[in-house]
Protein backbone atom coordinates (compact mmCIF):
# COMPACT_ATOMS: atom_id res chain seq x y z
CA UNK A 1 0.00 0.00 0.00
CA UNK A 2 2.80 2.43 0.91
CA UNK A 3 4.53 1.52 -2.40
CA UNK A 4 1.35 2.48 -4.27
CA UNK A 5 1.12 5.70 -2.28
CA UNK A 6 4.75 6.54 -3.04
CA UNK A 7 4.20 5.85 -6.73
CA UNK A 8 1.15 8.13 -6.88
CA UNK A 9 3.04 10.84 -4.91
CA UNK A 10 5.89 10.67 -7.43
CA UNK A 11 3.38 11.01 -10.28
CA UNK A 12 1.81 14.02 -8.53
CA UNK A 13 5.21 15.72 -8.05
CA UNK A 14 6.11 15.05 -11.70
CA UNK A 15 2.78 16.52 -12.81
CA UNK A 16 3.31 19.64 -10.66
CA UNK A 17 6.80 20.09 -12.08
CA UNK A 18 5.43 19.83 -15.63
CA UNK A 19 2.71 22.34 -14.83
CA UNK A 20 5.25 24.72 -13.28
CA UNK A 21 7.44 24.43 -16.38
CA UNK A 22 4.50 25.19 -18.68
CA UNK A 23 3.49 28.17 -16.55
CA UNK A 24 7.00 29.60 -16.49
CA UNK A 25 7.12 29.38 -20.30
CA UNK A 26 3.78 31.18 -20.50
CA UNK A 27 4.62 33.61 -17.67
CA UNK A 28 2.72 36.82 -18.11
CA UNK A 29 4.69 39.94 -18.83
CA UNK A 30 3.69 43.09 -16.99
CA UNK A 31 0.90 44.61 -18.98
CA UNK A 32 -0.29 48.16 -18.41
CA UNK A 33 -3.78 48.55 -17.02
CA UNK A 34 -6.49 49.98 -19.23
CA UNK A 35 -6.84 53.74 -18.99
CA UNK A 36 -9.30 56.22 -20.45
CA UNK A 37 -12.16 58.41 -19.32
CA UNK A 38 -14.21 58.69 -22.53
CA UNK A 39 -17.81 57.47 -22.58
CA UNK A 40 -16.81 54.58 -24.84
CA UNK A 41 -14.19 53.47 -22.28
CA UNK A 42 -16.67 53.82 -19.41
CA UNK A 43 -19.13 51.63 -21.32
CA UNK A 44 -16.35 49.10 -21.92
CA UNK A 45 -15.41 49.02 -18.19
CA UNK A 46 -19.07 48.50 -17.31
CA UNK A 47 -19.37 45.62 -19.78
CA UNK A 48 -16.13 44.04 -18.49
CA UNK A 49 -17.40 44.24 -14.89
CA UNK A 50 -20.69 42.59 -15.87
CA UNK A 51 -19.16 39.83 -17.99
CA UNK A 52 -16.11 39.08 -15.79
CA UNK A 53 -18.13 37.59 -12.92
CA UNK A 54 -19.88 35.12 -15.24
CA UNK A 55 -18.03 32.13 -16.66
CA UNK A 56 -19.15 32.87 -20.22
CA UNK A 57 -16.72 32.42 -23.11
CA UNK A 58 -15.94 35.81 -24.64
CA UNK A 59 -15.02 36.87 -28.17
CA UNK A 60 -13.23 40.22 -28.53
CA UNK A 61 -13.23 41.63 -32.06
CA UNK A 62 -11.21 44.62 -33.19
CA UNK A 63 -8.30 45.74 -35.33
CA UNK A 64 -4.67 45.13 -34.37
CA UNK A 65 -3.45 47.46 -31.64
CA UNK A 66 -6.90 48.12 -30.13
CA UNK A 67 -6.01 46.49 -26.78
CA UNK A 68 -7.79 43.14 -27.10
CA UNK A 69 -5.32 41.45 -24.75
CA UNK A 70 -5.78 44.23 -22.16
CA UNK A 71 -9.54 43.57 -22.22
CA UNK A 72 -8.90 39.81 -21.83
CA UNK A 73 -6.57 40.40 -18.85
CA UNK A 74 -9.08 42.77 -17.24
CA UNK A 75 -11.80 40.10 -17.60
CA UNK A 76 -9.51 37.54 -15.95
CA UNK A 77 -8.45 39.89 -13.13
CA UNK A 78 -12.07 40.62 -12.18
CA UNK A 79 -13.23 37.01 -12.50
CA UNK A 80 -13.53 34.27 -9.87
CA UNK A 81 -10.56 32.61 -11.61
CA UNK A 82 -8.20 35.56 -10.99
CA UNK A 83 -5.98 33.56 -8.58
CA UNK A 84 -5.42 30.92 -11.26
CA UNK A 85 -3.33 31.05 -14.47
CA UNK A 86 -3.93 33.39 -17.41
CA UNK A 87 -2.41 31.71 -20.47
CA UNK A 88 -1.95 33.66 -23.72
CA UNK A 89 -1.67 31.82 -27.02
CA UNK A 90 -0.99 33.59 -30.32
CA UNK A 91 -2.80 31.10 -32.53
CA UNK A 92 -1.36 32.64 -35.70
CA UNK A 93 2.20 31.97 -34.50
CA UNK A 94 1.74 28.22 -33.91
CA UNK A 95 2.26 26.00 -36.93
CA UNK A 96 -0.41 23.41 -37.68
CA UNK A 97 2.03 20.57 -36.93
CA UNK A 98 2.83 21.96 -33.46
CA UNK A 99 -0.71 23.00 -32.56
CA UNK A 100 -1.78 19.78 -30.81
CA UNK A 101 1.47 19.36 -28.90
CA UNK A 102 1.42 23.02 -27.77
CA UNK A 103 -2.25 23.09 -26.83
CA UNK A 104 -2.92 19.55 -25.60
CA UNK A 105 0.55 18.35 -24.55
CA UNK A 106 2.40 15.19 -25.53
CA UNK A 107 3.87 12.00 -24.13
CA UNK A 108 7.54 11.14 -24.41
CA UNK A 109 8.25 9.44 -27.74
CA UNK A 110 4.98 10.49 -29.37
CA UNK A 111 7.02 12.15 -32.15
CA UNK A 112 10.71 12.49 -33.04
CA UNK A 113 11.59 15.42 -30.76
CA UNK A 114 9.34 14.44 -27.85
CA UNK A 115 12.09 13.62 -25.34
CA UNK A 116 9.90 14.06 -22.26
CA UNK A 117 6.27 14.36 -21.24
CA UNK A 118 4.93 17.87 -21.64
CA UNK A 119 1.61 19.32 -20.61
CA UNK A 120 -0.16 21.62 -23.05
CA UNK A 121 -1.51 25.14 -22.58
CA UNK A 122 -5.01 23.90 -21.74
CA UNK A 123 -3.81 21.74 -18.86
CA UNK A 124 -1.41 24.47 -17.66
CA UNK A 125 -4.33 26.90 -17.61
CA UNK A 126 -6.68 24.54 -15.77
CA UNK A 127 -9.14 26.46 -13.54
CA UNK A 128 -7.87 29.69 -15.08
CA UNK A 129 -8.35 31.59 -18.33
CA UNK A 130 -6.99 30.81 -21.78
CA UNK A 131 -6.69 33.72 -24.20
CA UNK A 132 -6.56 32.61 -27.84
CA UNK A 133 -5.39 35.59 -29.87
CA UNK A 134 -6.08 35.77 -33.62
CA UNK A 135 -8.42 32.75 -33.49
CA UNK A 136 -9.47 33.56 -37.08
CA UNK A 137 -6.08 32.24 -38.28
CA UNK A 138 -6.79 28.73 -37.02
CA UNK A 139 -6.76 26.16 -39.88
CA UNK A 140 -10.02 24.20 -40.26
CA UNK A 141 -8.55 20.84 -39.10
CA UNK A 142 -7.47 22.53 -35.85
CA UNK A 143 -10.85 24.28 -35.52
CA UNK A 144 -12.60 20.92 -35.22
CA UNK A 145 -10.06 19.72 -32.61
CA UNK A 146 -10.57 22.90 -30.57
CA UNK A 147 -14.35 22.51 -30.83
CA UNK A 148 -14.10 18.97 -29.50
CA UNK A 149 -12.02 20.18 -26.49
CA UNK A 150 -14.55 22.93 -25.68
CA UNK A 151 -17.52 20.55 -25.97
CA UNK A 152 -16.03 17.62 -24.04
CA UNK A 153 -14.00 19.66 -21.53
CA UNK A 154 -11.03 17.32 -21.93
CA UNK A 155 -7.83 17.01 -23.93
CA UNK A 156 -5.90 14.02 -25.24
CA UNK A 157 -2.14 14.65 -25.14
CA UNK A 158 -0.36 13.42 -28.29
CA UNK A 159 0.64 9.77 -27.87
CA UNK A 160 -1.93 9.13 -25.13
CA UNK A 161 -5.41 7.63 -25.18
CA UNK A 162 -6.06 8.90 -21.66
CA UNK A 163 -8.31 11.99 -21.54
CA UNK A 164 -7.26 14.84 -19.22
CA UNK A 165 -10.26 16.77 -17.85
CA UNK A 166 -9.93 20.55 -18.09
CA UNK A 167 -11.86 23.47 -16.68
CA UNK A 168 -10.94 26.74 -18.38
CA UNK A 169 -12.63 29.95 -19.35
CA UNK A 170 -11.98 30.77 -22.98
CA UNK A 171 -11.44 34.30 -24.22
CA UNK A 172 -10.76 34.61 -27.95
CA UNK A 173 -9.77 37.59 -30.04
CA UNK A 174 -9.87 38.26 -33.76
CA UNK A 175 -8.95 41.19 -35.98
CA UNK A 176 -11.19 39.85 -38.76
CA UNK A 177 -14.96 39.45 -38.66
CA UNK A 178 -15.56 35.81 -37.79
CA UNK A 179 -19.18 36.08 -39.00
CA UNK A 180 -17.83 36.97 -42.44
CA UNK A 181 -15.25 34.17 -42.16
CA UNK A 182 -18.14 31.75 -41.52
CA UNK A 183 -19.99 33.08 -44.58
CA UNK A 184 -16.87 32.52 -46.73
CA UNK A 185 -16.47 29.00 -45.33
CA UNK A 186 -13.18 29.79 -43.53
CA UNK A 187 -14.48 29.40 -39.98
CA UNK A 188 -16.80 26.82 -38.45
CA UNK A 189 -20.19 28.18 -37.44
CA UNK A 190 -20.49 25.73 -34.51
CA UNK A 191 -17.09 26.86 -33.16
CA UNK A 192 -18.09 30.52 -33.45
CA UNK A 193 -21.27 29.71 -31.52
CA UNK A 194 -19.19 28.08 -28.74
CA UNK A 195 -16.62 30.86 -28.32
CA UNK A 196 -19.03 33.74 -28.79
CA UNK A 197 -21.30 33.59 -25.72
CA UNK A 198 -20.54 37.29 -25.20
CA UNK A 199 -19.07 39.54 -27.87
CA UNK A 200 -17.02 42.67 -27.18
CA UNK A 201 -16.26 44.92 -30.15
Amino acid sequence: NSVLKLSSNKKEVKKLKLKQKALITALETDMPDMIGESQAMKNLYELINKVAVTDANVLIQGENGTGKELVARALHKKSTRSENPFITVDVGAITETLFESEMFGHKRGSFTDAREDRIGRFEAGNEGTIFLDEIGNLPSAMQSKLLSVIQNKEVYPLGSNQAVPIDVRLICASNISLKEAVEYGNFRQDLLYRINTVEII
